[in-house]
């Protein structure tokens, strides 16, 4: 892994303008990486407006062998606060079994691991070219919520085409319990503004005979669920689709200690919430949500002002499952902001971008299985389904390229990943590899390439 180490020394933060030059020299080493490894076909996608994406193909011997494309990334996170890292963030640590540094978990680390899986299967097969033809496709702006994917996707087409996607974002469900993801939630974000006037006015001369937006926007914030936890948006739950039997009782099988979980993946929250007749599991996974991420008003700095401010706003964000779109949930809180607007207050409602859909897979797909039986194989264990709270392009790269979409990750939920002093367990990475090498051997076989084909 001194390889890896080498690339997160390279501080590719995506969403830093300043660090532009970086993510560049991100993709031209993993490019030169990818030749010195054997790989044929290798390009940066550079041109246009996106940031640099790495593409490579290692074709089959086989013509008729399925087309599988690993996706990852390489652009990270923003370092801050940076006074909380117990090493400098782009100077990996070798601690143990663990490498510690930005982008080792998310997502270089699991970029690293499909190379070295590459390798893994070509001496384990004894070939010269893997069973199935191989295509990456490492994108440089995940982190800025891939604001010109679409586009990269529909001017390479013909390079990107595929009877498969392997999505290689993702997580196990614990260090001794590896699961299959299979699915991840859509986020839309949106900013509401209540304005009552041109300008803050005294509480005395004018409090009690007009309207306070913070009062206004707070009885919003405070309809917006019931009192079991439900989302009030008129059609919001229309399109939800529920978890299968099977999955829900994968669920309630994995080992879950909700005390510990509160205090590693719950920033010490003093008790779980949520929507009534779900788990906690259920509720990060397979149930929307509406969250308020910020409200600011008026007067908040030391002592009292007492004033009516003239404005208020609240930033929501929204998890959506499927088969929820978030355009219509967009127009859903449209309306319901025009519901809940007094007379006297102004309203306006700014999307944080189109948003992006959510997206999963059946456990019964062939593909799925074929991912689960090869995780199985690595851990020589059972290995149950699980779903991802969080967000990304998958449903982007599967509706864009019409395929299906599988998971194959082997990072930690609690490797610290957005967070100061991130790390990767080099262990799960190796296993993830063998994983991945399994992969693409069962892949080829006549049945599963055959379905693949359809």
């Amino acid at each position: 892994m001194a390889g890896l180490c080498e690339w997160i020394r390279i501080p590719s933060i995506g969403v830093d303008p300043a660090h532009h030059a970086d993510v560049r020299r991100s993709a031209d080493w993993l490019a030169d990486a990818l030749r010195e490894d054997g790989w044929p076909e290798v390009a940066v996608w550079g041109d246009g407006p996106a940031l640099p994406a790495v593409f490579a193909c290692w074709p089959a011997s086989d013509p008729d062998a399925p087309t599988v494309l690993v996706y990852g990334h390489h652009d990270v996170q923003p370092v801050d606060p940076v006074q909380r890292w117990e090493h400098p963030p782009f100077e990996p640590v070798i601690s143990g079994d663990e490498i510690r540094g930005r982008g080792a978990s998310d997502d270089k680390g699991q970029v690293a691991m499909h190379l070295l899986a590459v390798k893994a299967h070509l001496a384990a097969t004894g070939q010269n070219a893997p069973s199935v033809t191989l295509k990456l496709f490492v994108e440089g702006e995940e982190e800025s919520g891939s604001p010109h994917l679409r586009k990269l996707l529909e001017d390479h087409e013909a390079e990107l085409g595929c009877d498969l996607v392997v999505f290689t974002d993702t997580a196990l469900h614990d260090r001794d319990t590896p699961t299959v993801n299979t699915g991840q939630r859509g986020v839309l974000g949106a900013e509401i503004t209540f304005e009552g006037g041109a300008g803050d006015v005294h509480s005395g001369r004018a409090g009690g005979a007009i309207p306070n937006p913070a009062t206004a926007l707070a009885k919003l914030v405070a309809a917006l669920h019931d009192d079991d936890n439900r989302i009030r948006l008129e059609g919001f739950y229309d399109d939800v689709l529920e978890p299968s039997t099977k999955e829900r009782e994968d669920y309630a099988a994995l080992p879950f200690d909700e005390r510990k979980w509160l205090q590693h993946n719950g920033g010490g929250a003093q008790a779980t919430h949520g929507e009534t007749g779900y788990s906690t599991l259920e509720r990060i996974w397979v149930r929307p949500t509406a969250e308020v991420n910020g409200i600011s008003s008026g007067y908040t700095g030391p002592g009292l002002k007492t004033i009516i401010p003239a404005t208020a706003t609240a930033k929501i964000s929204f998890r959506l499952v499927p088969d929820q779109h978030p355009e219509k949930v967009a127009q859903q809180l449209s309306r319901f902001v025009a519901e809940h607007t007094p007379p006297g207050i102004t309203a306006r409602v700014a999307l944080r971008g189109e948003g992006v859909p959510p997206y999963a897979i059946s456990p019964d797909d062939p593909a799925n299985a074929a991912v689960k039986q090869a995780l199985e194989l690595a851990f020589d264990q059972p290995v149950r389904f699980a779903r991802a709270g969080g967000s990304g392009p998958a449903a982007v790269l599967q509706q864009r390229l019409g395929v299906p979409l599988v998971y194959l990750g082997a990072t930690l939920p609690d490797d610290r990943v957005h967070a100061p002093n991130e790390r990767v367990v080099v262990p799960l990475l190796l296993k993830g590899a063998e994983a991945a090498a399994h992969l693409w051997r069962m892949l080829a076989q006549a049945e599963i390439a055959k379905r693949l084909s359809r």
